[in-house]
């Protein structure tokens, strides 16, 4: 099981490095493991990684962005990666030049340079951290007649709220021949505006573990295959990772092998995301480890984000479980703090009306900036740690307000309290 080349740890910072170390790993060289800027490879978390015994013929190690737990390790193969980057080319109408706007050390990033690699068209790096304006100048060092770009929903957002002030930027964005967006649900809202600028939107689902993306708009790409199984979704084909280094146990759960209708093995990758097929379209509805029990009623968190996010304003609200000493749990709304936001109080009927009254949020809390992680995905235990310090510092304030001497209260001219 041991591969014969030693994992190499390549910095994303040095791209020269980085691009000709994966076209390396992809033409049979030393697999390798991107590191995040400022990682340093002699990090002992990044030993460890390289201490391990490797699957056979891994050409890239993929640290996941760990948005809802502990990182893992993904093992790729050569024929997994090309397999997905051909599947995309063929989806979008062929090979182009892709604009590298997300970090090179998570699958998101870095298949639009095995892509690029794959095609021998030279990606275009934003600079990092760029904002819509220095992303869509960015764009301008495109060259090829098809360009793309693979984005996050915060940087879409952006994006259009630029565009839709903008003819300049608006243009520019309609020049793309394909936006992938993925990482995370797009919301109904951001899809009508996209579409009202004539942006050429494509919904991208997938995960590490399927070497990126490989259902575009509720269709499955190249040669995937989608099952729901007791409300799970479910991947089969070529682009599947080898496993997760060093953890067998993992692997083996999440990665199982079931006989198909011709009694041929079909090895499945068991995603953990709820969802349904409707007419062969796939519709994921929301992770099923992220349901609250409210009053005895199943809410789903990613059901409430869903909702709120289509109203303007909440493009970036997140629902978490609060406890509450009726209903035992109440969902409770984080969002970033945006101008001419609808109020609280029609989102929150909104929700009712379409969830029930379980699923009605306590109350949201509003922040300049949400946590978020390297690919611009929300972090998730982040934020409920900074919800979870709030609520109890709330709490020791109502205690020692409660014990303080109780002052008289103060009079108005006319001699009432105020």
């Amino acid at each position: 099981m041991t591969a014969p080349l030693v994992l190499r740890a390549i910095p994303v910072e040095d791209r020269a490095w980085l691009v000709a170390a994966l076209d390396d790993a992809l033409a049979g060289g030393a697999p390798i493991l991107p590191l995040a800027p400022g990682l340093d490879p002699a990090d002992s978390g990044v030993e460890s990684i390289r201490s391990l015994p490797l699957p056979d013929d891994t050409a890239v190690v993929v640290r996941t962005s760990g948005s809802s737990g502990v990182p893992k390790a993904v093992a790729l193969s050569r024929a997994a990666l090309v397999a997905s980057a051909e599947a995309t080319h063929e989806a979008l109408g062929g090979p182009g030049q892709w604009l590298v706007a997300l970090p090179a050390q998570l699958i998101s990033g870095l298949q639009m340079l095995v892509r690029s690699s794959v095609s021998g068209i030279e990606p275009v790096f934003a600079p990092e951290g760029a904002g819509a304006r220095e992303l869509l100048a960015a764009a301008d060092q495109l060259e090829h007649e098809r360009r793309y770009v693979s984005l996050v929903p915060v940087q879409l957002a952006r994006l259009l709220d630029l565009a839709e002030t903008d003819a300049d930027a608006a243009e520019a964005l309609t020049r793309f021949d394909a936006v992938l967006v993925g990482g995370q649900a797009v919301s109904l809202e951001l899809r009508r505006r996209a579409h009202a600028l004539g942006v050429s939107l494509r919904r991208s689902y997938g995960m590490t573990e399927t070497s990126g993306g490989c259902v575009y708009d509720g269709v499955e790409i190249g040669d995937t295959l989608v099952r729901i199984r007791g409300g799970e979704v479910q991947l089969a084909g070529p682009t599947l990772a080898l496993g997760y280094v060093g953890d067998a146990a993992q692997t083996e759960d999440r990665f199982v092998v079931e006989a198909g209708r011709d009694g041929t093995p079909i090895r499945w990758y068991r995603t953990g995301d709820a969802g349904e097929l409707l007419g062969g379209m796939l519709t994921v509805t929301g992770r099923l480890d992220r349901v609250v029990i409210s009053g005895g009623v199943n809410v789903s968190l990613d059901e409430i984000e869903r909702v709120a996010r289509e109203f303007p304003g909440w493009g970036s609200a997140i629902a978490l479980a609060t406890e509450h000493p009726e209903w035992g749990s109440r969902p409770s709304l984080v969002v970033e703090i945006e101008p001419d936001a609808a109020p609280f109080d029609e989102v929150r009927e909104a929700i009712r009306a379409r969830l029930g009254a379980a699923a009605a949020p306590e109350w949201a809390t509003e922040t300049e900036k949400l946590p978020r992680l390297a690919g611009g995905k929300p972090d998730l235990a982040a934020i409920e740690r900074w919800i979870s310090s709030l609520r109890s510092s709330f709490a020791r304030a109502r205690g020692a307000a409660a014990d303080a001497p109780v002052a008289a209260a103060p009079q108005t001219d006319e001699g009432t309290t105020e």
